[in-house]
Protein backbone atom coordinates (compact mmCIF):
# COMPACT_ATOMS: atom_id res chain seq x y z
CA UNK A 1 0.00 0.00 0.00
CA UNK A 2 1.61 3.11 -1.34
CA UNK A 3 1.40 6.31 1.50
CA UNK A 4 -1.26 8.22 -0.17
CA UNK A 5 -3.17 4.86 -0.23
CA UNK A 6 -2.97 4.64 3.51
CA UNK A 7 -3.96 8.32 4.04
CA UNK A 8 -7.05 7.32 2.29
CA UNK A 9 -7.96 4.59 4.23
CA UNK A 10 -7.45 6.95 7.45
CA UNK A 11 -9.17 9.22 5.66
CA UNK A 12 -11.99 6.55 5.20
CA UNK A 13 -11.87 4.69 8.74
CA UNK A 14 -15.26 4.69 10.49
CA UNK A 15 -16.05 4.02 13.59
CA UNK A 16 -18.62 1.51 14.53
CA UNK A 17 -21.80 3.49 15.39
CA UNK A 18 -22.31 3.13 19.70
CA UNK A 19 -26.00 3.78 20.62
CA UNK A 20 -24.70 3.72 24.09
CA UNK A 21 -23.49 7.11 24.49
CA UNK A 22 -25.10 10.07 23.21
CA UNK A 23 -23.65 11.90 19.66
CA UNK A 24 -23.51 15.84 19.22
CA UNK A 25 -24.99 15.13 15.42
CA UNK A 26 -27.86 12.95 16.63
CA UNK A 27 -28.54 15.13 19.49
CA UNK A 28 -28.74 18.37 17.09
CA UNK A 29 -31.04 16.08 15.16
CA UNK A 30 -33.29 15.22 18.18
CA UNK A 31 -33.87 19.21 18.91
CA UNK A 32 -34.91 19.39 15.56
CA UNK A 33 -37.12 16.80 15.75
CA UNK A 34 -35.72 14.46 13.04
CA UNK A 35 -35.68 10.54 13.20
CA UNK A 36 -31.75 9.62 12.99
CA UNK A 37 -31.03 9.34 16.48
CA UNK A 38 -31.44 7.42 19.49
CA UNK A 39 -33.21 6.71 22.99
CA UNK A 40 -29.89 7.79 24.57
CA UNK A 41 -29.54 11.53 22.22
CA UNK A 42 -32.68 12.46 23.01
CA UNK A 43 -32.29 12.32 26.84
CA UNK A 44 -29.29 13.93 26.20
CA UNK A 45 -31.29 16.43 24.46
CA UNK A 46 -34.06 16.49 26.70
CA UNK A 47 -31.86 17.04 29.92
CA UNK A 48 -29.83 19.82 28.12
CA UNK A 49 -32.66 21.64 27.55
CA UNK A 50 -33.95 21.51 31.15
CA UNK A 51 -31.41 23.73 32.19
CA UNK A 52 -31.48 26.07 29.04
CA UNK A 53 -33.36 29.36 29.22
CA UNK A 54 -36.99 28.88 27.99
CA UNK A 55 -36.39 25.32 27.73
CA UNK A 56 -37.02 22.65 24.65
CA UNK A 57 -39.16 25.59 22.95
CA UNK A 58 -35.91 27.78 22.83
CA UNK A 59 -33.43 25.42 22.02
CA UNK A 60 -35.60 24.47 19.48
CA UNK A 61 -35.97 27.82 18.05
CA UNK A 62 -32.13 28.08 18.31
CA UNK A 63 -31.04 25.13 16.00
CA UNK A 64 -33.89 26.47 13.76
CA UNK A 65 -32.24 29.48 13.03
CA UNK A 66 -29.08 28.20 12.56
CA UNK A 67 -30.32 26.33 9.69
CA UNK A 68 -32.54 29.39 8.61
CA UNK A 69 -29.05 31.50 9.30
CA UNK A 70 -26.95 28.95 6.93
CA UNK A 71 -29.86 29.02 4.00
CA UNK A 72 -29.58 33.13 3.88
CA UNK A 73 -25.77 32.86 4.18
CA UNK A 74 -25.11 30.04 0.89
CA UNK A 75 -27.77 32.19 -1.19
CA UNK A 76 -26.25 35.64 -0.10
CA UNK A 77 -22.55 33.50 -1.06
CA UNK A 78 -23.67 32.33 -4.26
CA UNK A 79 -26.05 35.71 -5.04
CA UNK A 80 -24.00 38.34 -3.36
CA UNK A 81 -20.61 37.59 -3.58
CA UNK A 82 -20.37 35.03 -6.12
CA UNK A 83 -18.94 32.32 -4.87
CA UNK A 84 -19.85 28.57 -6.41
CA UNK A 85 -18.03 26.52 -4.09
CA UNK A 86 -18.57 25.07 -0.94
CA UNK A 87 -16.52 23.53 2.20
CA UNK A 88 -18.95 22.70 4.94
CA UNK A 89 -16.82 20.98 7.37
CA UNK A 90 -18.97 19.40 10.34
CA UNK A 91 -22.24 19.04 8.31
CA UNK A 92 -24.09 17.45 10.61
CA UNK A 93 -26.94 14.76 9.58
CA UNK A 94 -28.64 15.74 6.23
CA UNK A 95 -32.06 17.50 6.41
CA UNK A 96 -34.36 19.60 3.86
CA UNK A 97 -31.86 23.19 4.56
CA UNK A 98 -28.36 21.77 2.97
CA UNK A 99 -26.10 23.65 1.18
CA UNK A 100 -26.04 22.13 -1.70
CA UNK A 101 -29.61 22.95 -2.55
CA UNK A 102 -29.85 26.41 -1.12
CA UNK A 103 -26.41 27.09 -3.55
CA UNK A 104 -28.10 25.20 -6.75
CA UNK A 105 -31.26 27.33 -6.66
CA UNK A 106 -28.88 30.44 -7.47
CA UNK A 107 -26.08 28.90 -9.08
CA UNK A 108 -26.98 25.18 -11.04
CA UNK A 109 -23.10 24.84 -11.30
CA UNK A 110 -22.57 25.16 -7.43
CA UNK A 111 -19.82 22.55 -5.98
CA UNK A 112 -20.40 21.38 -2.66
CA UNK A 113 -18.14 19.13 -0.78
CA UNK A 114 -19.35 18.09 2.94
CA UNK A 115 -17.22 16.88 5.51
CA UNK A 116 -18.08 15.03 8.75
CA UNK A 117 -16.66 12.44 11.30
CA UNK A 118 -20.09 10.66 12.16
CA UNK A 119 -20.63 7.41 11.17
CA UNK A 120 -24.75 8.21 11.06
CA UNK A 121 -23.85 11.04 9.17
CA UNK A 122 -21.84 9.07 6.47
CA UNK A 123 -25.32 6.44 6.69
CA UNK A 124 -27.26 9.18 5.50
CA UNK A 125 -25.01 10.72 3.13
CA UNK A 126 -26.70 9.11 0.10
CA UNK A 127 -29.61 11.69 0.31
CA UNK A 128 -27.52 13.71 -0.72
CA UNK A 129 -24.90 11.80 -3.50
CA UNK A 130 -26.79 12.08 -6.79
CA UNK A 131 -28.92 15.32 -6.15
CA UNK A 132 -26.70 17.80 -7.35
CA UNK A 133 -27.65 19.27 -10.37
CA UNK A 134 -26.62 18.38 -13.98
CA UNK A 135 -23.54 20.57 -13.89
CA UNK A 136 -22.89 21.06 -10.87
CA UNK A 137 -21.96 18.59 -8.06
CA UNK A 138 -22.22 17.62 -4.32
CA UNK A 139 -19.79 15.06 -2.55
CA UNK A 140 -19.48 13.63 0.99
CA UNK A 141 -16.15 12.74 2.42
CA UNK A 142 -15.37 11.57 6.05
CA UNK A 143 -13.04 13.55 8.07
CA UNK A 144 -12.29 15.20 10.95
CA UNK A 145 -11.97 19.41 11.16
CA UNK A 146 -8.46 18.45 13.34
CA UNK A 147 -7.01 17.12 10.05
CA UNK A 148 -7.27 19.73 7.29
CA UNK A 149 -4.31 18.27 5.51
CA UNK A 150 -6.33 15.30 4.55
CA UNK A 151 -9.77 17.39 4.25
CA UNK A 152 -8.01 19.95 1.68
CA UNK A 153 -6.09 17.20 0.07
CA UNK A 154 -9.46 15.24 -1.38
CA UNK A 155 -12.03 18.30 -1.05
CA UNK A 156 -9.08 19.21 -4.10
CA UNK A 157 -10.64 16.65 -6.00
CA UNK A 158 -14.04 17.82 -6.67
CA UNK A 159 -13.21 21.76 -5.69
CA UNK A 160 -10.98 24.30 -7.17
CA UNK A 161 -8.94 25.39 -4.54
CA UNK A 162 -7.21 28.32 -6.55
CA UNK A 163 -10.20 30.13 -7.49
CA UNK A 164 -12.65 31.58 -4.37
CA UNK A 165 -14.40 29.30 -1.87
CA UNK A 166 -16.88 29.61 1.28
CA UNK A 167 -15.32 27.45 3.82
CA UNK A 168 -18.35 27.05 6.27
CA UNK A 169 -17.84 25.93 9.77
CA UNK A 170 -21.36 26.32 11.17
CA UNK A 171 -21.90 24.63 14.65
CA UNK A 172 -18.30 22.80 14.65
CA UNK A 173 -15.97 24.97 16.37
CA UNK A 174 -17.40 24.61 20.06
CA UNK A 175 -16.36 21.21 20.13
CA UNK A 176 -12.70 22.16 19.61
CA UNK A 177 -11.57 23.26 22.63
CA UNK A 178 -8.35 25.65 23.09
CA UNK A 179 -5.06 23.73 22.64
CA UNK A 180 -1.36 24.03 21.89
CA UNK A 181 0.19 23.06 18.54
CA UNK A 182 -1.43 21.47 15.86
CA UNK A 183 -4.72 21.00 17.42
CA UNK A 184 -5.46 24.93 18.72
CA UNK A 185 -8.45 25.64 16.52
CA UNK A 186 -7.56 29.08 15.82
CA UNK A 187 -4.51 27.74 14.43
CA UNK A 188 -6.48 24.71 12.17
CA UNK A 189 -8.77 27.79 11.12
CA UNK A 190 -5.99 30.12 9.94
CA UNK A 191 -4.09 26.32 8.08
CA UNK A 192 -7.44 26.39 5.86
CA UNK A 193 -8.07 29.91 5.45
CA UNK A 194 -4.07 30.36 4.23
CA UNK A 195 -4.54 27.12 1.96
CA UNK A 196 -7.88 28.77 0.04
CA UNK A 197 -7.21 31.33 -2.25
CA UNK A 198 -8.10 35.27 -2.29
CA UNK A 199 -11.69 36.27 -2.37
CA UNK A 200 -12.62 33.32 -0.36
CA UNK A 201 -15.11 33.32 2.57
CA UNK A 202 -15.27 32.01 6.02
CA UNK A 203 -18.20 31.34 7.87
CA UNK A 204 -18.81 30.52 11.65
CA UNK A 205 -21.96 29.82 13.85
CA UNK A 206 -20.74 29.28 17.79
CA UNK A 207 -22.17 28.56 20.61
CA UNK A 208 -22.05 31.63 23.38
CA UNK A 209 -20.44 31.53 26.19
CA UNK A 210 -21.44 35.34 26.85
CA UNK A 211 -25.03 34.97 26.31
CA UNK A 212 -26.94 33.59 29.38
CA UNK A 213 -23.58 32.63 31.08
CA UNK A 214 -24.76 30.56 33.99
CA UNK A 215 -27.46 28.20 31.86
CA UNK A 216 -24.98 27.99 28.98
CA UNK A 217 -22.30 26.99 31.34
CA UNK A 218 -24.71 24.14 32.80
CA UNK A 219 -25.82 22.90 29.26
CA UNK A 220 -22.25 22.63 28.26
CA UNK A 221 -21.44 20.60 31.13
CA UNK A 222 -23.96 18.22 31.15
CA UNK A 223 -23.28 17.89 27.27
CA UNK A 224 -19.65 17.12 28.48
CA UNK A 225 -21.18 14.30 30.44
CA UNK A 226 -23.39 12.69 27.92
CA UNK A 227 -21.76 13.07 24.71
CA UNK A 228 -17.98 12.00 23.49
CA UNK A 229 -17.26 15.68 22.56
CA UNK A 230 -15.84 18.77 24.65
CA UNK A 231 -18.09 21.14 24.19
CA UNK A 232 -16.52 24.66 24.68
CA UNK A 233 -18.71 27.53 24.61
CA UNK A 234 -17.12 30.97 23.28
CA UNK A 235 -17.73 34.68 24.16
CA UNK A 236 -17.93 37.30 21.10
CA UNK A 237 -14.10 38.35 20.99
CA UNK A 238 -13.18 34.97 21.11
CA UNK A 239 -15.10 34.57 18.07
CA UNK A 240 -14.03 37.65 16.55
CA UNK A 241 -10.50 36.02 16.62
CA UNK A 242 -11.07 33.66 14.04
CA UNK A 243 -11.56 36.10 11.51
CA UNK A 244 -8.33 37.54 12.20
CA UNK A 245 -6.71 38.88 8.79
CA UNK A 246 -10.17 38.35 6.76
CA UNK A 247 -12.60 41.70 6.27
CA UNK A 248 -15.75 40.67 8.13
CA UNK A 249 -18.63 41.24 6.34
CA UNK A 250 -21.34 43.52 7.19
CA UNK A 251 -22.70 43.25 10.37
CA UNK A 252 -19.86 41.28 11.76
CA UNK A 253 -20.02 39.12 14.16
CA UNK A 254 -23.40 39.34 15.42
CA UNK A 255 -26.15 37.42 17.18
CA UNK A 256 -27.81 34.85 14.62
CA UNK A 257 -31.06 36.28 14.33
CA UNK A 258 -29.42 39.69 13.44
CA UNK A 259 -27.55 38.18 10.12
CA UNK A 260 -28.99 39.84 7.12
CA UNK A 261 -32.57 39.34 8.88
CA UNK A 262 -34.69 40.74 6.00
CA UNK A 263 -33.43 37.94 3.60
CA UNK A 264 -35.16 34.38 3.24
CA UNK A 265 -35.96 32.98 5.23
CA UNK A 266 -36.32 34.53 8.51
CA UNK A 267 -35.07 33.97 11.85
CA UNK A 268 -36.63 31.26 13.83
CA UNK A 269 -37.29 33.84 16.76
CA UNK A 270 -37.03 31.90 20.60
CA UNK A 271 -40.40 32.48 22.95
CA UNK A 272 -40.58 35.97 24.03
CA UNK A 273 -37.98 37.31 26.12
CA UNK A 274 -35.48 34.93 25.07
CA UNK A 275 -32.08 34.91 22.49
CA UNK A 276 -30.68 32.81 20.66
CA UNK A 277 -26.94 32.29 22.34
CA UNK A 278 -25.55 31.70 18.51
CA UNK A 279 -22.60 33.97 17.77
CA UNK A 280 -22.43 34.01 13.72
CA UNK A 281 -20.04 35.63 11.16
CA UNK A 282 -18.76 36.13 7.67
CA UNK A 283 -15.28 37.26 6.72
CA UNK A 284 -13.55 37.03 3.29
CA UNK A 285 -9.97 36.60 2.30
CA UNK A 286 -8.52 39.65 0.56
Amino acid sequence: MTGDERDYAKFCEWPEIDTTAANAARVYDAFLGGTAHFEVDRIAAEHAAAVHPGGMDTVRASVRSNRAFLVRLVRWLAHEAGIGQFLDIGSGIPNGTNVHAAAQQVAPRARVVYVDCDPVVLAHAHQLLGSSTSDGAVVYLPGDLRDPDLILDRAGETLDLDGPVAVLLIGILHFLPDADGDQDPYRIVRYLIDVVAPGSYLAVCHLARDIHPAEMAEVARRMNEATAETWALRNRDEIRGFFAGLDLVDPGVVQVDQWHPDDQPPPVLPPEGRTNPLWVGVGRKP
